[in-house]
């Protein structure tokens, strides 16, 4: 399995200590997106050292996350971790594009919470990020008639977004939290937005008192406050 690091974490998993895995491996080039370095990086890790780094973390925490890079591309291996991390009675989280909902399926029933990344409004994927929104929102559909916890969450970049979108998307999604994301200009793939400066958390909180019109769920996350409910 190619993988890029491993953390513990108190907030990847609401309310949950939990072991984070980074898989390697993305095949989009989203500008904004903040662990570059997994695109095409990472390293090789047999499943017995994954399924031995989960044991010695057992006492520590109490649900296991992967995230990426974009983890359903290892779908064959995703799935036998997630299944180990089940067998040793751990909840599990998922963060993912959602690109491939024929894996979605696969895995649904071993996942307790699945954060999915709506990029932008589905119709305009194909123009912003080269690739069908349409295959996003099938994920989305699948996940929400399942028994899994399902956040959806948008980075708000200025300028590649507009603060309109975001509640665009707010009327397409079927979820049970939505999460507006500040921007961080620290590590990104695109150069060029290094230069452009995070959202305010009082802009944020404007666009999703909004959101929250037809969301009934609504949180930002910044870097100076952490997650606020709205």
């Amino acid at each position: 399995m190619k993988i890029g690091d491993y953390s513990i974490s108190t907030v990847d998993f609401p309310g949950m200590p939990s072991l984070v895995i980074f898989l390697a491996g993305c095949p989009f080039r989203c500008p904004y997106c903040h662990n570059p370095e997994l695109i095409d990086g990472g390293k090789n890790a047999p499943l017995k050292d994954i399924y031995n780094k989960i044991l010695e973390s057992k006492n520590l925490v109490d649900a296991l996350v992967i995230s990426g890079g974009e983890p359903l591309l290892q779908i064959d291996e995703l799935e036998k971790v997630l299944e180990f991390a089940k067998s040793q009675n751990l909840k599990t989280k998922l963060d993912t594009n959602g690109y491939q909902p024929e894996y979605i399926n696969r895995i649904k029933g071993l996942v307790d919470y699945v954060a999915l990344d709506v990029k932008a409004p589905f119709e305009k994927y194909e123009k912003m990020f080269g690739f069908d929104g349409a295959r996003v929102q099938e994920a989305m559909n699948i996940l929400s008639k399942s028994n899994v916890f399902l956040e959806c969450r948008t980075t708000y970049v200025p300028g590649l977004l507009k603060p309109e979108d975001i509640i665009n998307i707010a009327t397409q999604i079927q979820c049970d939290l939505y999460v507006i994301q500040q921007f961080r200009n620290r590590m990104v793939f695109d150069p060029k937005l290094k230069n452009v400066n995070p959202p305010s958390p009082p802009i944020l909180r404007d666009i999703a008192k909004k959101a929250k019109e037809y969301c009934e769920n609504v949180k930002i996350r910044t870097q100076e406050f952490g997650e606020e409910e709205i």
